[in-house]
Order: C-alpha cells, then sequence, then structure tokens
C-alpha cells in the first residue's frame, strides 16, 4: 500500500479500521496515488477537481465523494487553503458486516449521481455535516458519536451506491489499474533517486516501448513527466515546511536540473518555488 502524504492528522476512531481526519491542505495539486482504504472525502471550502482513474470531476464544497479501494486519483485544490473531512475505512472492518463486501464496489460522485438517487445523496451529506459540527463544537464523547455517522454514511452508501463489481471492470481493466498502482507505488518509493524508463519497463516485465505507449495512453502524460510531476509535489510541501535552500530541495527530491525543476513547478502551479515560501513567510 502507498503511503498517504497528503492527510496527517487522522484519529483512530476504533482498533478495527475507521481513521477520521479534519484537515487543512495547501492548495495546488496533489499527485495521482491510492490506498487499500475506502475514502469518504468531504470538502468544506472552495472547489477542487478530483481525477479517479484517468477522469477528471469537479468537486464543490460540502458534496461528497467516495474513493473505493485502490482507486487511483488524484486532486487540485483551488484555494490557497482548504479544509476537508477525510475517512479512511479498511475493507476488512467492514467485512464484519458483509463477508461478500468484495463482489460491491462502491460509487458515489457527484457528478453522476441520477436523479432518483438524489434525495438519498443529500441525506448522505447531511450526515457528514454532523461530523463537521461535532468536531466544532468538541462535544463529549465525540469519537462516539463520529463512528455512529460514519457506519450510517456506508450503510446508507452500499444500500444505494453499491454495484456489482462484475459489472464495472473485466480482466483487463484490472490487469491495467494493478500496473498503474505499481507504477505510482515505485515511483513514490524511488523518486529522489534517478528513474530511468529501463528500469520501470524492467520492474513490471515489460518492453520500454510498449511501457511507454501503456502509459501515456492510460494516464494521459508521459512517465517521465509524471515523475517530475510527484518530485514536484513534494518540493512544494518542503518548501512551505522547512527552510531549507530551495536548489538544495530540489535535488534531495530527484531533481538536479534546475531550468526543468523550475519549469514543472511553474506549469502546476502557476508560480515559481520563491513565491511560494515568500508567501508562507507573510502569511
Amino acid at each position: 500500500m502507498m503511503e498517504q502524504p497528503y492527510y496527517e492528522t487522522f484519529q483512530e476512531i476504533n482498533e478495527f479500521g475507521i481513521r477520521l481526519a479534519y484537515n487543512t491542505a495547501p492548495g495546488g495539486y496533489h499527485p495521482l496515488h491510492w490506498h487499500e482504504e475506502i475514502e469518504l472525502l468531504y470538502p468544506l471550502n472552495g472547489e477542487s477537481t478530483i481525477q479517479i482513474e484517468g477522469r477528471k470531476y469537479q468537486i464543490a464544497n460540502k458534496h461528497l465523494t467516495v474513493l473505493d479501494s485502490r482507486q487511483v486519483h488524484s486532486t487540485y485544490t483551488y484555494s490557497d487553503t482548504s479544509m476537508f473531512i477525510c475517512v479512511h475505512i479498511s475493507r476488512k472492518y467492514m467485512e464484519r458486516y458483509l463477508p461478500d463486501l468484495d463482489l460491491y464496489q462502491i460509487r458515489c460522485i457527484p457528478d453522476n449521481i441520477s436523479d432518483e438517487k438524489f434525495s438519498e445523496y443529500l441525506t448522505i451529506c447531511k450526515l457528514m455535516e454532523q461530523l463537521t459540527r461535532l468536531y466544532i463544537e468538541d462535544v463529549q464523547a465525540y469519537l462516539m458519536e463520529a463512528e455512529g455517522i460514519i457506519l450510517q454514511v456506508l450503510a446508507r452508501l452500499i444500500r444505494h451506491f453499491s454495484v456489482k463489481a462484475a459489472a464495472v471492470s473485466t480482466a483487463t481493466d484490472k490487469q491495467t489499474l494493478e500496473r498503474i498502482r505499481d507504477v505510482i507505488t515505485y515511483v513514490e518509493e524511488n523518486f529522489r533517486d534517478p528513474i530511468s524508463l529501463q528500469d520501470i519497463a524492467d520492474y513490471l516485465g515489460l518492453g520500454k516501448e510498449y511501457f511507454c505507449r501503456f502509459f501515456k495512453k492510460n494516464m494521459g502524460m508521459s512517465f517521465l513527466q509524471y515523475v517530475n510531476e510527484v518530485r514536484v509535489s513534494h518540493i512544494y510541501q518542503d518548501l512551505i515546511r522547512t527552510d531549507t535552500p530551495i536548489g538544495e530541495l530540489a535535488e534531495q527530491n530527484g531533481f538536479y536540473n534546475q531550468k526543468l525543476f523550475n519549469r514543472t513547478f511553474k506549469e502546476i502551479y502557476g508560480c515559481t518555488p520563491s513565491s511560494v515560501r515568500r508567501d508562507e513567510k507573510l502569511i
């Protein structure tokens, strides 16, 4: 499972596998990643774009998006600071209630909600609002109440927004997603070191030319562009958290070409690395 670098304030709701985060995250791009847990993502302010397995969606505040286990996704938030409720639930926890959970996948994305299910979707969003109020009011034993609300959300999602897994994926789709997940994990573990096309092709057991075509087709960008985006996203986080010189941060995160680093950074964030640090000091 890939490390989750963006939500850092998770609270364990129980020992069985529910984690809850009320988080403020810096704006900008958070590159493709995945995790074993089911994720409930509920923005509290601003707007964001989320890409899920190659498709992009606009996500407005106070609209719940569900990311099923192992779905590859990335986000782009447009505000300088964005607040989210983020809940991770282990599939093993849910199997206590649904032993055949692997036969189903949850599909709940605001853009795709049908008219007949919209009322139920609003009910679920109101439950997520209750989680917000619990946190703001800091009520006694709020973790107990939070667990009950999350279970209600899960029950309604499974009842109204789950589909048979066989109906939404083929053997070819599964192999493609497995390869993409392997690439993402490999890059996340090795982005600080030089990574060549031959390295990743050998890791997957594919020819270099075939891998290039495969990655471009399924990700909409070249592999090397993706690696550079991952590196830049980590540098961005370091810029706002440390005082390490920008040149050192670039090299620590695998960028040895300063011109390429500056160009990639500006393409993603629309500004220079030095302006990010300058703005951070003014806050």
